[in-house]
């Protein structure tokens, strides 16, 4: 094919595709491959976190730094895919391979949650905890560079299948694509959450992360069959080379060069890229000074992307202690994500149609780097809101006992009130069948406990450090005194911790649906169980009588349930039932993470896609790739700088953690408007064809000089033939 033939009047890849209303029947096929695609991804990807942190046991900054690790990685990998795109396989062959590497990475993440492979002895916990660990790890770098190395490459592929002709209709394509981005990753948020709240096993019953995982993995084997399915109606584009490797071995040969010239004996150039003029073109060097132009405005970008990421992993980390009882709908805490998106699709169009005209007419220069700037402003006060919120959070947790320090707590079993001494206290009394009104610290742990009915009775009480306990005073106050081991921390995934305390003489058999606490003997208690959200109803039974008690729980709760002397068998004992409320259930609500999610997509729209539009403005047509690297360039280090904060900083705080992240976004928000005010907008095409002109003009003298010389040297040549000639004569 000659260099200057059109690449789409060559057929000799093209496949077979019809067209449908004008459309070639191979981009249906490549729209129902992202939507699955990108369904897989965000749907394995909204619970990863969570995964993390209940299934493989990690704290809260292990999972946040692997998570962001993860997603630097699929940030990172499309500049390799579209290399070896670009370079060696084509887009085609590219897409094929990296989606089987893809599927099998989600594969191997289903197989890695699936807890019975190694749980020996059923009681729902994995036993080998390295084998799901190592699984899960290969699995998501195989996510990583499947969904990394496609990304570059589908919708290019998409875009080639689409002649001169039909301009219209590859900007329709575009459109329907990004909205099967959005529509996936909507779907998926809200359907793959819904999956992990249910309980599945063969042998024991626990979230269900397998389906969570499994689910996307079959949308991508789907996704992988459907691209496959359409193979003979593409065109397929051979490889032509990628701009990204010339572009680098440019500015190596500069720098290389200009090392070499460092001495003072040679001239200074303008510009130190003017250093590769000895090898490459001139058009080449100054369409790379462009492109470095633009990419030094993105130094200050990579904190934007530090906070937006984070809406999966410490937003979603901050949900599972709040209240997702929305009335009708009960949230779970990696649904809220499914925010981002909903404001997306709204935020998008308004934007476009009414905001952004509405400053324009009044007056206003709202350049795309001051939207930028804006953007990353509204990112900041979404951390500030989001600092807030975790404050209102913290005021509702419990204060659990340091490392040096005890908790007790006394429960009254005498049908009559006691009196209690403690040490360092003053002296309270406990009402019968109740318990005291809050825990009493102690940084000992061995305290004098005096108890005074008719006659104080006082025993040595030994106590656990950075435990809670409770002391169980029996009727006849000179039995044994029981000491329960209360729970330290909340219930997790929004489950509530409850337990049974018998203070009849005889045997009581407690059980629930969901729950058997077995038989309970006399003046003894249950360990913990958990239960759902919801009213859960318990049955009672001693011997041939019976009785029903039921409690309405809410999330990441505590209770004991005390069994008085004086209950008397019915149809209810709702009122004998002493309750005890260990740990308060989650009270703030959800919905006061709503204002940070529009702050946040607001930013989004804003930062992101103006970023994308201007940095394409600013950018020669034959750069665009390489702008794309160095936009996700900046999104992986984003996220690689949650990783140092987490496992850095190790801040005891969240909320301080949050307004250290929006600090460090205003900081370099106010550096960003500094190098944007220096910034002077460019048309690439007109300098681009400056160059073009100036190159004409030299190639043009050149060649008015060769002609030159060759009539001078015709001249000459004659001369010396007339010189000759009489020469001869003579």
């Amino acid at each position: 094919m000659a260099d200057n033939e059109d690449p789409k009047k060559e057929r000799k890849n093209r496949g077979k595709s019809k067209e449908v209303c004008g459309y070639p029947i191979s981009i249906f096929f490549i729209v129902v491959n992202e939507f699955c695609e990108r369904f897989s991804y965000y749907g394995m990807r909204a619970v990863l976190v969570l995964y993390f942190k209940f299934f493989l046991r990690w704290d809260d900054d292990l999972s946040t730094s692997i998570y962001h690790t993860f997603v630097a990685l699929c940030y990172l990998t499309p500049i390799l895919g579209a290399i070896v795109a670009d370079s060696w396989l084509g887009k085609f062959k590219t897409i094929i391979y990296l989606s089987i590497v893809y599927a099998i990475g989600q594969v191997a993440m289903a197989v890695s949650a699936i807890h019975d492979i190694t749980d020996t002895d059923r009681d729902g916990t994995p036993d080998n905890m390295i084998f799901h660990v190592v699984m899960s790890m290969v699995g998501l770098f195989l996510i990583a560079l499947g969904t990394g190395g496609i990304k570059p490459c589908v919708a290019a592929f998409g875009g080639d299948q689409f002649g001169d002709h039909q301009e219209k209709q590859r900007r329709t394509f575009f459109s329907v694509f990004y909205l099967c981005i959005n529509g996936g990753s909507l779907l998926s948020t809200i359907i793959t959450p819904i999956l992990r709240a249910q309980e599945c096993g063969i042998y024991s019953q626990q979230k269900c992360y397998s389906l969570a995982f499994g689910v996307p993995a079959a949308l991508m084997v789907v996704a992988l069959v459907v691209f496959i399915a359409g193979s003979g109606m593409y065109y397929k584009a051979e490889p032509q080379g990628n701009i990204m490797l010339d572009v680098s071995k440019c500015i190596g040969f500069a720098i290389k060069n200009r090392y070499r010239h460092r001495s003072k004996q040679f001239p200074k150039r303008k510009h130190w890229m003017d250093w590769a003029e000895e090898k490459y073109d001139k058009l080449l060097i100054a369409q790379i000074k462009m492109v470095l132009k633009v990419l030094f405005l993105y130094i200050p970008l990579p904190v934007f992307w530090t906070l937006f990421d984070q809406k999966g992993s410490r937003w979603t980390l901050q949900a599972t202690t709040m209240d997702g009882n929305f009335g009708l709908l009960v949230i779970q805490p990696d649904q809220m994500q499914t925010v981002n998106p909903i404001l997306i699709l709204t935020l998008v169009p308004i934007m476009d149609s009414v905001v952004y005209p509405l400053i324009k007419k009044c007056g206003l220069n709202f350049t795309p780097l001051k939207r930028m700037t804006v953007g990353m402003v509204m990112a900041a006060i979404a951390f500030f809101c989001a600092a807030v919120v975790q404050l209102q959070i913290d005021k509702t947790l419990p204060v659990f006992p340091s490392s040096s320090e005890s908790q007790l707590k006394i429960l009254n079993m005498d049908s009559n009130p006691v009196t209690v001494n403690l040490p360092s206290y003053p002296p309270f009394t406990v009402p019968a069948a109740q318990v005291s009104e809050k825990y009493f610290t102690f940084e000992g742990e061995q305290i004098l406990v005096t108890v005074e009915n008719h006659h104080p009775v006082s025993q040595d009480v030994s106590l656990t450090k950075q435990m809670r306990h409770t002391l169980l005073i029996p009727s006849v106050i000179n039995d044994t005194w029981l000491l329960t081991e209360d729970l330290i921390s909340k219930p997790e995934q929004g489950y509530n911790g409850i337990r049974f305390i018998n203070g009849l003489a005889t045997a009581v058999n407690v059980s629930s649906p969901a729950v058997d606490f077995g038989l309970i003997q006399p003046l003894n208690y249950t360990t913990y169980s958990l239960v759902q959200y919801g009213k859960t109803t318990f049955t009672l039974r001693s011997g041939s009588q019976s009785c029903e008690f039921s409690k309405e729980f809410g999330y990441g709760s505590s209770y004991a349930f005390f069994i008085p002397s004086t209950l008397v068998f019915g149809p209810t004992c709702q009122e004998s039932i002493t309750v005890i409320e260990e740990i308060k259930p989650n009270s703030v609500h959800m919905a006061l993470q709503i204002p940070q999610y529009f702050f946040i997509t607001a930013g989004e729209v804003m930062f992101s896609v103006t970023g994308l539009e201007f940095s394409y403005s600013q950018a020669p047509s034959n750069m665009k790739a390489v702008l794309q690297a160095g936009w996700l360039l900046t999104v992986a280090i984003g996220n690689f700088i949650v990783l140092i904060v987490a496992e850095a900083a190790k801040i005891p705080l969240k909320w301080a953690e949050y307004v250290l992240f929006a600090s460090l976004l205003i900081a370099m928000c106010v550096l960003f408007s500094i190098m944007a005010y220096f910034y002077t907008y460019i048309d690439p095409t007109e300098i681009e064809a400056q160059f073009k002109t100036m190159t004409n003009e030299d190639d043009e003298k050149h060649k008015n000089g060769e002609i030159q010389m060759l009539k001078k040297g015709s001249v000459n040549q004659k001369d010396h033939f007339n010189k000759d000639k009489k020469q001869t004569r003579l």
